[in-house]
C-alpha cells in the first residue's frame, strides 16, 4: 500500500519501473482505491506508458477515458498515440473532441502533432485547412508551429513555394526550420535550391542533422559526389565547431553514393575512419556496409560483415540477400533466405527480401522457383506485390517464353503496369521472335512516354518486319 509522506515521489518510481500491462493495471487500481484516480499526472503517465512502452493503445484509450475532464497533456498523449499508428481519422477525431469541449484549450505543441495527420485525411485541402484553423487559434506566430506548418507543406512540390514563403516569416529562424525547409526542397528534387539555403545556415547553429539533410537529399537525387564531398567538409567543420560529428545516418547517406558510383576504395576508407575513431557500427551501418560492398562486387567483405551482424535485424539479411542477387550469385542468395528461415520467428521477409529473391532467380532462370517465391510471398505472408515484383517476374518469363503465364499477371495487376514491366515484356519478345507482342509492348511504351524517340524507332523498324509499310512511314 502506498501511503505516506512521500507517496508523490513513490509512485512517480514506481511508474518508471513499471514494465508489464499486469502491473500497470495493479498500479491503476491502486491509484483509484486511493483517491488518486483523477490525478492527471499520473493518467498522462500511465497512458504514455501504455501506448509508447507497452504498445497497447486500447487499453490506454481505458485509462483516458476514465479521466472526466482531460488536460491538454492528455489529450496530446493520445493524439500522439494515434499518429504513431497510423491512424490518423482517430488523431483529428480526438483533437476535434478536445476543441469542441471546450474544457481543456489546444497549446502551441499539440500542432507538430496533428499536422501530421491532417494532410493524410483531408487531402487535397487538408494542409491549408489546417493552416488557416491554427492561424484562427492564434498559434500561426510559434516558431515551433510555424516549423511544423513549413515542414508539412514542403511535403508536396505544389506547397513548396507556401513552404518558403512561412520559412521566410519565421523572425528567428532556428535548426529546426532550416533543417525543415533544406528537407523539404530535397524531398521534391530541387537540390540547387536546397544546396544554396544549406550555404546560408549560420555555421554556429549548423549541427548533425542538418548536415545528414543535406547528404541524404544529395543521395536521394543522385547527386552522388555532392554527398561524397559534403562529408569531406563534414568532417573538417567537426574540427572547429563542437557538435558536429558523423553519425550512422551520415555514413549510411554517403556508403550508398559509394554503392552507386562503384567507389570501393573510398568505401573502404569510411570502413576504416568509423573503425579508427571507435564509431559505433550500429545495424544501420553495418547495412549499409554490406550493401556498398555488394555493389561494388566486393562479396568477401560484405560477407565478413554480414558474419559479424546481428541477425535479429532482417535490413541486415535483405541487405546480403540482395547485394548477392545484385552480382549474379543466386545460389548464394537463395541459401541466405533459407538461413534466415531458419533462424526462427523474431525474423519475417518482407517486401524487400522478394525482390531480393525474384531478383536472384531471374539471374539464374529459375522459372519455377521464382512462382514459387511469388507465391510464398503472396499466400503466405500476405505481401502484396509492387511494381518491382512484378518486374522481376515479367522479366523472369519473358526470357523463358512464357507469353500466355506474362499477359494473364498483366491483367490482374492491381497497380498500373509502368515501363519496367513493358520493357521486360519486349524483351522477351525479342529474345523469342514474338513480334506480335513486342508491337503491342512498344504500344504501351509510347503511351507511357510518347516524346521517347527509340521507342518510336524500334516501333518503325518492327512494322517493317511485319510488312507493314504505311505504318512504318507514318511512325518515321
Amino acid at each position: 500500500m502506498l501511503v505516506g509522506p512521500n507517496l508523490h515521489q513513490d509512485i512517480l518510481f514506481i511508474l518508471e519501473k513499471c514494465r508489464s500491462l499486469t502491473q500497470l493495471k495493479q498500479l491503476q487500481g491502486h491509484l483509484i482505491t486511493i483517491g488518486h484516480g483523477q490525478t492527471q499526472l499520473y493518467a498522462f503517465k500511465l497512458v504514455r506508458l501504455c501506448t509508447i512502452y507497452l504498445s497497447n493503445l486500447n487499453y490506454g484509450r481505458l485509462i483516458f477515458n476514465y479521466i472526466t475532464v482531460p488536460n491538454v497533456y492528455l489529450y496530446t498523449a493520445m493524439i500522439t498515440a494515434y499518429t504513431s499508428l497510423p491512424n490518423y481519422k482517430s488523431s483529428i477525431l480526438l483533437y476535434r473532441e478536445m476543441v469542441r469541449s471546450g474544457l481543456s484549450k489546444p497549446n502551441q505543441f499539440v500542432f507538430p502533432i496533428i499536422l501530421k495527420s491532417f494532410p493524410e485525411v483531408t487531402k487535397p485541402y487538408g494542409v491549408g485547412m489546417a493552416h488557416t484553423h491554427i492561424e484562427k487559434m492564434g498559434f500561426g506566430k510559434y516558431p515551433v508551429v510555424q516549423t511544423a506548418l513549413l515542414d508539412t507543406y514542403s511535403r508536396f512540390s505544389s506547397d513548396i513555394r507556401v513552404a518558403r514563403q512561412l520559412f521566410d516569416e519565421i523572425s528567428e529562424k532556428n535548426v529546426f526550420s532550416w533543417t525543415a525547409m533544406i528537407a523539404g526542397y530535397t524531398r521534391v528534387g530541387r537540390m540547387g535550391d536546397a544546396i544554396l539555403l544549406f550555404e546560408e545556415v549560420p555555421q554556429h547553429i549548423r549541427d548533425t542533422p542538418s548536415w545528414n539533410s543535406i547528404i541524404a537529399g544529395c543521395t536521394q537525387n543522385g547527386l552522388f559526389s555532392e554527398a561524397i564531398s559534403l562529408l569531406g567538409r563534414m568532417i573538417v567543420e567537426e574540427g572547429m565547431i563542437q557538435g558536429i560529428k558523423p553519425n550512422e545516418v551520415t555514413f549510411a547517406c554517403v556508403l550508398a553514393a559509394c554503392g552507386h558510383t562503384g567507389m570501393l576504395q573510398l568505401g573502404k576508407c569510411i570502413h576504416g575512419y568509423i573503425y579508427r575513431n571507435n564509431l559505433h557500427l550500429n545495424s544501420l551501418t553495418v547495412n549499409a556496409l554490406i550493401d556498398m560492398y555488394g555493389k561494388c562486387g566486393s562479396l568477401k567483405d560484405a560477407r565478413n560483415l554480414f558474419d559479424k551482424a546481428n541477425r535479429g535485424s532482417l535490413t541486415c539479411w535483405n541487405s546480403m540477400i540482395n547485394c548477392l542477387a545484385l552480382q549474379g550469385h543466386w545460389e548464394g542468395a537463395i541459401a541466405v533466405f533459407k538461413d534466415m528461415l531458419r533462424y526462427g520467428d523474431d525474423v519475417k521477409p518482407d517486401t524487400v527480401t522478394f525482390i531480393g529473391l525474384l531478383s536472384a532467380c531471374t539471374h539464374g532462370g529459375l522459372v519455377e522457383e521464382g512462382l514459387s517465391y511469388y507465391d510464398l510471398m503472396t499466400r503466405v505472408y500476405g505481401i502484396n506485390p509492387e511494381i518491382e515484383h512484378y518486374g522481376c517476374l515479367i522479366d523472369l518469363l519473358g526470357r523463358a517464353g512464357r507469353f500466355e503465364e506474362i499477359m494473364k499477371i498483366v491483367s490482374e495487376m492491381h497497380i498500373t503496369p509502368d515501363a519496367v514491366i513493358w520493357g521486360s515484356l519486349l524483351n522477351g519478345c525479342k529474345i523469342h521472335g514474338r513480334i506480335d507482342l513486342a508491337e503491342f509492348a512498344l504500344e504501351k511504351l509510347i503511351s507511357i512516354d510518347p516524346n521517347n524517340g527509340s521507342y518510336y524507332s524500334m516501333l518503325a523498324n518492327l512494322y517493317g518486319e511485319l510488312g507493314k509499310w504505311d505504318e512504318a512511314r507514318k511512325v518515321r
